[in-house]
């Protein structure tokens, strides 16, 4: 799309207020859109936008966001690390189709939803996975069960009048991140980062934020009548595959702490991560437990899990916009206050 083109367009960005959504309004702005966001709360100063408060799974809080919007980007989505069964369903279900009705009702013509490469993993390995595979039969936590199904209902709402995308990206990091990285340093921190979790062999898709913005912008400007990528998910990755192990020791050493060096067996870790979830499962009636340390990170840190961004290269002509090396180091660039400074 031209820049001329781009005058005068208003892009919603719900969630617009969290890591993923910030960065995808300060780009729309760079590339000379409009901007309305919608959040519960406002996080960032920007008098170049326009702020909507308030909660996505009513209608009447939505609607007045939505007024002469171009695009509505979805990205809202309560912490994977919460396991708040109750609140994933009302927002990623219930909201989404609030969502979807407030559009329909403002004459919004074109969504962009947020969704996971999680979306097809139970666990196994996943080596260059491509957009066919079937949604897991068995997730492995809440927040996958209900990102299937938000993502089912996104992709069924697309319609002749109405164009739907589903964005796949996987291991999201960059400056901001309040997930990954600040969690792998007080990990560090408390000396429980001596360890990898298998061989220290199997490959993963880490993607730098810069790269699903310009996969999601991308999206949102090929969503037209008659276009293929309608109705469609899209994974979008940094298109090289590391070591997961590799990529979290580029992270700690970048940061001035020591790489994990010893291996523990995958399946003693896993079983000790069941243990702990059934413990916690029990003590429920009692105490709230949402432990970071469940069979899905422990998954996640021992298996392949890598995907195809085929389709995205050859539909929407996505390509990253910067490699894994240059992300990594603008991303341990952007963290000084969580640098070692013992050594």
């Amino acid at each position: 799309m031209e820049a001329t083109d781009r005058q005068g367009k208003i892009c919603l960005v719900v969630g617009g207020g969290g890591f993923l959504g910030r960065h995808i309004v300060e780009k729309l702005l760079d590339r000379g859109y409009e901007v309305h966001v919608f959040d519960l709360r406002e996080t960032f100063k920007d008098d170049r936008v326009t702020y909507f408060l308030g909660d996505l799974c009513k209608k009447e809080d939505l609607l007045p966001a939505m007024k002469d919007v171009f695009v509505v980007f979805h990205c809202a989505t309560p912490s994977p690390l919460s396991n708040n069964k109750e609140l994933f369903h009302k927002v990623n279900c219930h909201g989404t189709k609030t969502i979807i009705e407030a559009c329909k009702e403002a004459g919004v013509k074109r969504l962009v939803l947020t969704s996971s490469a999680s979306v097809v993993y139970e666990g196994k390995d996943v080596e260059n996975g491509t957009e066919d595979l079937p949604y897991a039969c068995k997730p492995m936590d809440y927040y996958t069960e209900t990102k299937i199904l938000q993502e089912k209902i996104v992709l069924e709402a697309n319609s002749d009048d109405f164009f739907t995308v589903a964005i796949r990206p996987h291991g999201i990091f960059g400056p901001r991140d309040p997930h990954m990285v600040p969690t792998t340093v007080r990990t560090a921190k408390a000396g429980k980062m001596k360890f990898k979790i298998g061989d220290g062999k199997n490959i993963v898709d880490f993607t730098f934020v810069e790269n699903v913005v310009h996969g999601h912008i991308l999206a949102a400007e090929h969503l037209e009548p008659g276009s293929k990528i309608c109705g469609k998910a899209y994974h979008i990755t940094n298109d090289e595959p590391i070591f997961f192990w590799d990529f979290l020791s580029k992270i700690l050493t970048g940061l001035g702490y020591n790489a994990p060096k010893k291996n523990l067996p995958f399946w003693l870790v896993y079983i000790i991560a069941v243990i702990l979830q059934v413990i916690c499962f029990l003590l429920k009636p009692i105490k709230q437990i949402h432990p970071t340390f469940t069979p899905m990170t422990v998954s996640l840190a021992g298996t392949h899990h890598y995907y195809s961004c085929q389709r995205a290269i050859a539909d929407m002509g996505y390509k990253p916009l910067v490699n894994l090396d240059d992300a990594i180091q603008k991303t341990v660039d952007s963290f000084p206050e969580l640098r070692n400074t013992s050594k």
